[in-house]
């Protein structure tokens, strides 16, 4: 995992959002999914906080990836926590995917009801 990422303990966690941390809230989500999809195929992008490699396949090492997906950070903490779905988020417009395995459909959300921490 990239240095600059940790997931937060729950209560940490909690603290952030009382806070309105966003930025540790993303890092926290991205850090999650670097967790539970590993990889370096595709690039997942929540500017101004933070960008990882996700997802088996080919490795990206040198300008721009084959494979991105960009969003905003409501959208991304949305996606993450379940409040929003990968469909509705792309339909939208509020992510941007291209490039092969950029459906994150199958790893999220990566928290919620139907989803344990």
């Amino acid at each position: 995992m990239p240095p600059r990422l940790k997931i937060l303990s729950d209560a940490d966690l909690a603290a952030a959002r009382a806070a309105g941390d966003t930025r540790a809230e993303v890092k926290h989500w991205l850090a999650v999914l670097v967790l539970r999809a590993p990889g370096n195929s595709v690039e997942v992008r929540v500017p101004p906080y933070a960008a990882v490699q996700v997802i088996a396949g080919v490795r990206h090492t040198r300008g721009t990836p084959p494979a991105v997906v960009e969003t905003d950070a409501e959208t991304w903490l949305g996606l993450a926590t379940g409040r929003t779905s990968w469909t509705e988020a792309v339909a939208s417009g509020a992510v941007r995917a291209s490039g092969e395995r950029t459906d994150l459909t199958e790893h999220l959300p990566l928290s919620g009801p139907e989803v344990a921490d």
